[in-house]
């Protein structure tokens, strides 16, 4: 409902529901009624007051008293809006009322933030619940992930391929494995997954996922493509954007149970101010617009009102988690976007995506390492509260020839720091430890052995962590849950690469 300034006012005689004398030009526009659709005649302008019964206002018009309040008034096509209202009774020169006056201002605009401003909060309460518990489930799933590896590779190299010991600790990991996908998704909700952003063309992300979404979405799903020449770049995490396109298809796909069309569009778009006054979530600014749009069941305006609450489903128990949607408004705001989605029931439904446009050309995204481990013999420092992850390193380390000196806490590593004759080569340790935190304790430790390598490992991303915390670029992040192999590799990269003081300015 536009938001008008001009305040609406009407003369009513004698009855609520009926206007007999005057309307001005401004009700005419909020309301849809024409005059003469209003004066002379009982209209359903007035549904009834809001937080107050309806006799109440009747009683002040039966009393001859001024109201003031809120009216769920509707549109001459039944749409609700909320208006707030001042009347007062009009007299004659000996004191009889013979009418109201009734001055309403439309407040629809106002009551749509206020709305988006309690979600925003509820979002952002459940969003620090499920970064809480990530971050606990990473600790536990790097303790059964790692160890069903080390488990695998301590089986008798004669043990048959289909013993059923190998069968079991596959499953162990595969269960783990599935565990740390959910727990990613938790952070990617909560907007605290640790992300990797390069500057990409979404049109070329799109082509590359076409030949994985036709599989996913079966033989009797048609795909279509409309992709704008010359679209700016994005700055966002490849593998959050290949999420998106993923929860958006499975999304597309159980909409059309009996088959149909997806559509994906990706064009420039750019938010001018008076666009920006009527979407809040958006800035003026330059964007790249993904849509993607399905001929499936569509939905209600119910749905649509929790659409992107976590575990909000309309699928049946087990079909599906509720999170694959609440996902993608987490990635979209992380990377400073918007996402919609706008559907009718039996018209389909198109998600509307606007992600911020960066300078620059696009990169492609690092590939993964290969290769056998790199093994070493430096002398490393683990410092872990979590005694399983704790084990598991110094194990998955030593196995690959390192010196290994595990601490529990960083006053315990301090202790050992200050006895422990250099070289001290690298501190591996945890960020959030009760009583000092792994950056802090790099800090300190950098003033006992200026030679060690840090490498910070975490169940949270940075954004969890915390401001006061050093970035990335200064000090290499290791986000849990990880494998044994997947630790060596990153302390090898660390202990191989020029050492960066960490008094030098972010970035460096």
């Amino acid at each position: 409902m536009t938001y008008y300034d001009e305040i609406s006012e009407c003369v009513l005689k004698g009855e609520l529901e009926k206007v007999k004398e005057y309307v001005n030009k401004a009700l005419e526009a909020l309301s849809w009624y024409e005059r003469s659709e209003l004066v002379g005649h009982p209209t359903a302008l007035l549904a009834g007051p809001i937080g107050a019964a309806p006799d109440d206002t009747l009683r002040a018009f039966m009393r001859a008293e001024r109201w003031a309040g809120e009216l769920a008034a509707r549109t001459k096509d039944g749409q609700p809006f909320a208006a707030e209202w001042s009347i007062a009774p009009l007299r004659d020169p000996a004191g009889g009322v013979v009418g109201h006056v009734g001055i309403a201002r439309d407040r629809s605009a106002e009551r749509a933030l206020e709305e988006q401003l309690r979600q925003a909060q509820k979002m952002e309460s459940i969003g620090r619940l499920a970064g809480g518990v990530a971050h606990d489930f990473n600790n536990l799933l790097t303790a059964i992930l790692g160890n069903a590896e080390v488990a695998v590779s301590d089986l008798p190299a004669d043990l048959p391929v289909d013993h059923p010991l190998r069968a079991d600790l596959g499953e162990i990991a595969k269960a783990g494995e599935a565990a740390a996908a959910l727990t990613r998704q938790l952070l990617a909700f909560a907007s605290k997954q640790r992300i990797a952003p390069v500057r990409l063309d979404l049109g070329v992300v799109v082509v590359d996922s076409l030949k994985m979404l036709r599989r996913l979405l079966g033989e009797d799903i048609e795909t279509a493509t409309v992709l704008e020449p010359s679209l700016g770049v994005v700055e966002a995490d490849p593998g959050q954007i290949q999420q998106l396109h993923l929860n958006l298809a499975i999304n597309a796909r159980d909409a059309m149970p009996s088959g149909g069309r997806l559509t994906i569009e990706v064009a420039n778009e750019t938010v001018e101010e008076a666009d920006a006054a009527v979407r809040p979530e958006l800035r003026p600014w330059r964007y790249v617009r993904l849509s993607v749009t399905d001929t499936g069941v569509g939905m209600s305006e119910d749905v649509r009102a929790h659409l992107f609450e976590p575990f909000f489903t309309t699928k049946e128990r087990g079909k599906g988690t509720g999170l694959g949607l609440a996902i993608c408004h987490g990635i979209v705001k992380q990377i400073g976007g918007q996402i919609r989605a706008y559907s009718e029931p039996g018209h389909g439904t198109t998600f509307r995506i606007m992600l911020p446009q960066v300078a620059g050309m696009s990169q492609s995204p690092a590939k993964a390492a290969a290769g056998p481990i790199p093994r070493g013999t430096e002398t490393l420092l683990v410092v872990e509260d979590e005694p399983a992850v704790r084990r598991l390193a110094a194990l998955a380390l030593r196995a690959q020839g390192y010196t290994v000196i595990e601490a529990a806490d960083g006053a315990e590593a301090l202790e050992i720091a200050g006895r422990r004759v250099p070289p001290l080569h690298a501190l591996v340790s945890d960020v959030v430890m009760p009583g000092m935190s792994g950056s802090e304790l790099a800090e300190r430790m950098h003033e006992l052995h200026p030679e060690a390598r840090v490498l910070l490992m975490s169940g949270h991303a940075e954004a969890a962590i915390g401001p006061q915390h050093l970035s990335e670029a200064r000090i290499p992040f290791l986000p849990k849950s990880f494998t044994p192999e997947r630790l060596a590799r990153k302390v090898r990269e660390v202990l191989d690469t020029a050492a960066v003081p960490l008094d030098a300015p972010p970035g460096t």
